[in-house]
């Protein structure tokens, strides 16, 4: 880890030029891109995956939700723990504050949960960030948990001094944790900028004899690329090629039962509609409206577009 360590090290160095906050979001930067942590990274990931969580992974995901659970989920050990510490520092009652400090360790369980399977999903720098992330909130619930301890036997200074403690560790992590899903984009809908990059009106795709039957195929709607399905009986349908999971490309998919999966991480969306039948995709695909002309040629638009 020595590697590590000295990444971590020149990415905060500063030259003058940088600011104490543009030195952390540097380091980390230098988190994601830091290929050492990959020793643990990768086992990790493939344990995760490997487990026979069923359709319970989906709602892990936040599928039937359409968005991430896990972001929701955070706010409620969060919150507990941050409301024990304002009773602590406001002198409240002792028992309310065991309470929260409990509550808000047990409710860490489901929260990890949700995480790690998103986590499974992403790519390396958001896998490395996301297992700092990850480390950060495990030592702030162990933090809790012996301070709830430590209330529990009446030692409260002691339990006291153990929350606090976990709170600036749970601060830590959640500023990992906002840099792997924002300027990381781990849970973002990828698709959702398409509405907005395609132009009005119908756009020409090629001929419709052109399109393999029961095969997705590649085109491009301005600079937009979408995946084309032509069915056997003459059904056309046309979604946005980038799964709105992790960008991965549909047009190298599967189609089967009217659905086709993403070949990265098997996001299942319904060719009909784009809706997203199946996760880690919380999100569904754009659709366009379709039609072919007399001479043959294809042509697509985003619905109600002018």
């Amino acid at each position: 880890m020595g590697t590590f360590v000295a990444r971590i090290r020149a990415a905060v160095r500063s030259d003058g030029s940088h600011g104490p906050a543009d030195r952390l979001v540097r380091a980390l930067d230098a988190v994601g891109e830091a290929d050492e942590l990959d020793v643990f990274t990768g086992p990790v990931r493939r344990a995760v995956k490997a487990l026979p969580l069923g359709p319970v992974r989906d709602v892990l995901h936040g599928r039937p939700f359409g968005h991430p659970l896990h972001p929701a989920l955070v706010h409620v050990s969060l919150g507990a723990w941050v409301s024990a510490s304002v009773l602590d520092l406001a002198g409240g009652s002792e028992r309310q504050a065991r309470l929260l400090v409990g509550f808000g360790t047990v409710a860490a369980a489901p929260t990890a949960w949700s995480g790690w399977v998103d986590w499974a999903e992403q790519h390396d720098p958001q896998l490395r960030t996301g297992l700092v992330h990850a480390a950060s909130m495990a030592t702030a619930a162990g933090l809790y948990g012996t301070s709830w301890a430590a209330r529990s036997l009446g030692r409260h200074s002691l339990g006291r001094a153990l929350g606090f403690a976990g709170l600036a560790v749970a601060g830590a992590g959640a500023a990992v944790g906002g840099h792997v899903a924002h300027r990381q984009a781990a849970v973002a809908n990828k698709a959702e900028p398409v509405p907005f990059t395609v132009g009005p009106g119908w756009h020409p795709l090629g001929p419709l004899t052109g399109i393999p039957v029961g095969e997705p195929c590649r085109r491009t709607v301005g600079e937009v690329p979408v995946v084309v399905v032509r069915e056997a009986d003459g059904a056309v349908h046309v979604l946005a090629d980038r799964c709105s999971h992790r960008s991965g490309p549909l047009s190298d998919g599967t189609v089967a039962d009217g659905c086709l999966r993403c070949p990265w991480h098997g996001s299942t969306f319904r060719l009909s509609d784009g809706w997203n039948v199946r996760g880690p995709a919380t999100a569904p695909q754009p659709r366009f409206d379709t039609r072919t002309d007399p001479d043959g040629t294809l042509y697509a638009r985003l619905p109600q577009a002018d």
